[in-house]
């Protein structure tokens, strides 16, 4: 009897990632950008409305298409409640031991009540074969230099936004995706 063998590689198309480029099999490829978050609800109304003008002029600008990917991911912070306590555990200072203490049980209690989340942003930009003809050999490299263009292009107008992004890197990619396809 013939064993079937399976990995999430097949699963997800994903070829191999080099440096900072998912090569898929079908003769695509993609790079994911992370982004820092805003909370648009502490800024003025002016301000959003700066940042809704900006976004749409964004979003305008593009001749390439984008996914945009928002991760949220229940936080387990009972490591964080650890590290007040040892912290608690250290100090010399009774009024600062009794402040860590009043400290480490809000948060506590902060958890019991309400879900924390940790939410990821990212955008991927992709890019296709059909986007310039190459020979196999070549379209790693094709592919760095236009998707490398088009990240180039997006950070100018992500920092009109004053968002900071940066492009996530092979060992990253890998968690990201381990991550994803692995959730508890």
């Amino acid at each position: 009897m013939a064993r079937l063998k399976t990995s999430t590689q097949n699963f997800t198309q994903i070829k191999d990632i080099q440096d900072d480029i998912v090569l898929f099999e079908k003769g695509e490829a993609c790079l994911v950008i992370e982004l820092n978050a805003v909370n648009f609800s502490l800024l003025s109304p002016a301000e959003q409305d700066a940042k809704i003008f900006a976004y749409a002029g964004l979003l305008n600008s593009l001749s390439y298409p984008i996914q945009i990917v928002v991760r949220s991911k229940k936080l387990d912070i009972s490591s964080y409640l650890r590290l007040l306590d040892s912290y608690r555990e250290r100090t010399q200072d009774e009024t600062s031991s009794s402040q860590i203490k009043k400290y480490r049980d809000f948060v506590a209690e902060l958890v019991k009540v309400n879900i924390i989340l940790d939410k990821k942003f990212y955008v991927v930009i992709y890019y296709s074969c059909l986007e310039k003809i190459t020979s196999l050999g070549n379209f790693a490299e094709t592919a760095k230099a236009g998707l490398h263009s088009k990240a180039a292009s997006l950070n100018s107008q992500l920092l009109r936004l004053n968002l900071r992004a940066r492009t996530l890197q092979k060992d990253e990619l890998i968690k990201l995706f381990y991550d994803l396809y692995n959730e508890k």
